[in-house]
């Protein structure tokens, strides 16, 4: 088991913004285009973006 040390890998990101934009394309699928939808398309958006910063940081 790895050690809590504050920092969060960058792979937590990806994983997570996949997660999102599974879950907003279920809420899609069934409700349309809702707020509930962008929401989630915008927090996979954010998550993804924050991988890629933390990846690829100076």
């Amino acid at each position: 088991m790895g050690s809590v040390d504050g920092e969060i890998p960058a792979v937590w990101f990806l994983i997570t913004s996949f997660g999102f934009i599974i879950l907003s394309y279920i809420q899609y699928r069934n409700y349309g285009r809702s707020l509930e939808t962008i929401f989630l398309s915008l927090l996979a958006i954010l998550f993804f973006l924050s991988y890629f910063i933390l990846v690829f940081k100076a």
